[in-house]
């Protein structure tokens, strides 16, 4: 067995570059625009809770009912082109922000319609980057790819909120928004500078033919008949759902009711992203020490025990703290837990049906956090925001009921013993060279 030391200075590559590049550049430009939706409906807008809300839910419940037929589509194509347009789709919809609020007319119906855009093409891009992965990287590789595509998640946080609340402080508060458009635009040359000739994929269909009705559902069919994949999925939707609909009442409590400024803000979510930066980078050591299984059942459930501190937040240095301190737990057990459940749920998926399983899942997670954003948000509306925030910490508490705890999750090496036939799991050998990002 190869060393730990090996592992993390493994190269994957020239073109791994170029991906890991494209994707470092964006998630710095997501890092800097954090919270910035929420602070333009409070600050520009003079929104509420109800409206951000509203923004977050209906961006992702609209978003992810564009991107059901896309899935399908995605499938049979080529991936990189498709993830160069939703990179430039996702810079062209963010660039009408600044555009006009420059010219005094930004209202929230634009902002509605940019999150709707901005939501679809990033299901899009998930699911066609996860095939894209697929393709390009050994099965033996996958856990290095995507802990190291987890490390630049956190990185960017770590770097971003803090950096871009400096930013709206100094130039206004689109300023982020432009650099979110521009990072987008950066990441796809950085796609298109991979080069080479990617192949068609196998079985795709005639021009002429359309795409079967069945086709839209086949990512929901294929994870609903996987007893390895179905308590997972559920418990994700569920966790991420619950996670993201706390984050909105969270803005309006830190930047409205206790009176944080947005660098407060930006460093309560930056500062504890260095714990999930060093997690990223040991997910594969703690996965080759206690096994995959272990990892998936400890962490899964740790990452549902923290949110429920929140309502213990409180104006001044005390509620920063807190903030901070949950955060931290939370994002050290998300930063161990995620590579490991994405190259499971890659693992576990035949090359055929990656794009359209991702998507599904993709969708699925959207409608979820839609959901519960707006009822959190309805509650919010109806008590206060620390009562919404409460009720999602409870849930949380329940979540770890959803993981697969009567089942054995097989390893990665178990999983490549049963790749020998066109129907394995793990069929796909190609050169090292090249991943790219997981959800």
């Amino acid at each position: 067995m190869k060393s730990w030391p090996r592992w993390t200075r493994r190269s994957l590559g020239r073109e791994f570059g170029w991906l890991w590049t494209a994707y470092s550049v964006s998630s710095l430009g997501t890092g800097l625009a954090f919270g910035a939706f929420p602070l333009i409906v409070i600050v520009v807008l003079h929104g509420g809770s109800g409206e951000i809300s509203l923004l977050s839910a209906a961006g992702q419940a609209v978003g992810a009912v564009v991107a059901i037929p896309l899935a399908p589509w995605i499938e049979f194509r080529r991936k990189r082109p498709v993830m160069v347009a939703m990179d430039l789709a996702r810079c062209a919809a963010l660039l009408t922000i600044p555009l006009a609020f420059a010219f005094g007319r930004l209202t929230f119906a634009q902002m509605l319609a940019v999150s709707v855009i901005v939501e679809a093409a990033d299901i899009t891009f998930k699911a066609a980057s996860g095939s894209c992965l697929k393709s390009l990287v050994r099965p033996e590789d996958l856990l290095t790819a995507n802990g190291r595509f987890e490390s630049v998640t956190w990185t960017s946080i770590v770097i971003g909120p803090p950096l871009g609340g400096l930013m709206i402080g100094i130039f206004g508060p689109v300023t982020t928004v432009v650099a979110d458009a521009l990072s987008f635009l950066a990441s796809a040359c950085g796609i298109r500078a991979i080069g080479g000739d990617e192949p068609r994929p196998a079985h795709a269909p005639e021009k002429s033919r359309g795409l079967k009705k069945g086709e839209l559902f086949e990512g929901w069919r294929y994870i609903l008949s996987s007893p390895n994949l179905r308590p997972l999925f559920f418990n994700s939707i569920l966790v991420s759902g619950l996670i993201m609909a706390t984050e909105p009442l969270l803005a309006v409590l830190m930047l409205g009711r206790f009176g944080f400024a947005p660098w407060q803000y930006g460093l309560a979510f930056a500062v504890p992203c260095i714990g999930g930066l060093i997690a990223s980078r040991l997910a594969r050591r703690l996965a080759a020490r206690i096994g995959q299984r272990k990892v998936i059942l400890v962490l899964g459930t740790l990452r549902g025990c923290w949110s429920i501190g929140l309502i213990a937040m409180r104006p001044g240095v005390a509620g920063l703290v807190i903030v901070m301190g949950v955060e931290l737990g939370l994002i050290v057990s998300c930063g161990l837990f995620n590579p490991v459940y994405a190259t499971y749920r890659l693992e576990q998926t035949p090359p055929d049906r990656v794009a359209r399983v991702l998507s599904a899942w993709s969708v699925s997670s959207n409608a979820s956090i839609a959901l519960l954003t707006a009822l959190m948000g309805l509650l919010a509306q109806l008590t206060t925001p620390l009562t919404g925030i409460g009720v999602a910490g409870l849930g949380l508490l329940a979540t770890p009921l959803l993981l697969p705890w009567n089942r054995a999750v097989p390893s990665a090496e178990d999983l490549v013993g049963e790749a020998g036939s066109a129907d394995g799991l793990l069929v796909v050998r190609r050169q090292p060279d090249d991943e790219l990002v997981s959800e």
